[in-house]
């Protein structure tokens, strides 16, 4: 059997009891590590945890070596571990489709993700549009195609969340071009660093998608003990120090239930500002009255 487990958002003890009852009678144990990290858990602790090995999964591996990762698992039992929920990645997609396709038999054990815990806030999920990724900058690409995403959310009034890039085990370019197996320090995008981005692409665009102005719910350590939240408009999140990683941000819609408003108030030192904020985003998307179509006149046709 090849099982798909999720270990949720912190802790080593979060993951369910159905996954650790799998996880301990597994012959391989790896852990993808490159989509996201656990916070409060170290690659030791968990193999104390678990009383097993556990293989570090980077992306080479689990998008070139699956041969590797699926090997023996039609006749052994072989854990593949995600952080969060084992769909939070179209690359755990290909993973079992590659599985089923060898014939081996696959289980999925899901585990609590950022697509569910961000209702944390306040915002209610079923008011989520899509979810867009951002990436770090370079010098020379500056990728946007998000943008559009954010827009289409933003005509129906939907939230937006938006995921923000951690780089792990990356090499540089110099090094990728000397064939050099030498690693860059981790990196994880800071809120403030999304919301100077955000604000770049918006001034190149010109459309509007969102402003300056704009409100949004800046997350930190979601799942963790020290989790956070802090509310602001883009403009006043570029300026936050959201302390350690990981972050995560939302993009406020214009259907902001006053409930999801009562909510948000914890978050903010300037209550009667941020009210101003979002009434203010909410009448600049508010959709055009309905004008029904002229009658065509009979003597015409």
């Amino acid at each position: 059997m090849f099982y798909l487990i999720g270990l949720g958002l912190s802790y080593k003890e979060d993951i369910t009891v159905r996954g650790l009852e799998a996880v301990k009678k597994c012959e391989r144990i790896y852990l993808e590590h490159y989509t996201s990290i656990l916070m409060a858990a170290e690659k030791e602790e968990l193999e104390e945890f678990y009383g097993k090995p556990v293989i570090l999964a980077d992306r080479e591996l689990v998008e070139s070596g699956s041969d590797e990762i699926l090997l023996d698992a039609d006749k052994k039992d072989m854990a593949f571990l995600v952080v969060g929920d084992p769909f939070g990645a179209t690359t755990h997609t290909d993973l079992v489709l590659r599985a089923k396709k060898a014939g081996i038999p696959v289980e999925v054990i899901h585990n609590a993700s950022v697509m569910n815990a961000v209702g944390s806030c306040g915002l209610q999920l079923y008011n989520f549009g899509q979810t867009v990724s951002m990436v770090f900058f370079t010098d020379n690409w500056r990728p946007d195609s998000w943008y559009d995403k954010i827009w289409e959310n933003r005509k129906i009034g939907l939230h937006t969340l938006v995921l923000l890039d951690i780089k792990v085990k990356e090499q540089s370019l110099e090094n990728m071009a000397r064939g050099r197996l030498i690693y860059e320090p981790p990196r994880y995008m800071s809120i403030s660093q999304c919301c100077e981005q955000l604000l770049e692409i918006e001034e190149a665009r010109g459309t509007k998608a969102y402003t300056k102005d704009t409100p949004a719910v800046a997350i930190s350590r979601l799942g963790a003990a020290n989790q956070t939240f802090k509310v602001g408009t883009i403009e006043e999140l570029s300026q936050y120090d959201a302390g350690e990683p990981l972050h995560s941000l939302v993009i406020l819609g214009r259907q902001c239930h006053e409930l999801e408003l009562e909510y948000l108030l914890e978050f903010t030192d300037n209550s009667e500002k941020f009210k101003k904020d979002v009434a203010a985003d909410q009448e600049y998307f508010k959709p055009a009255p309905w004008v029904p179509p002229a009658e065509e006149d009979d003597n015409e046709l």
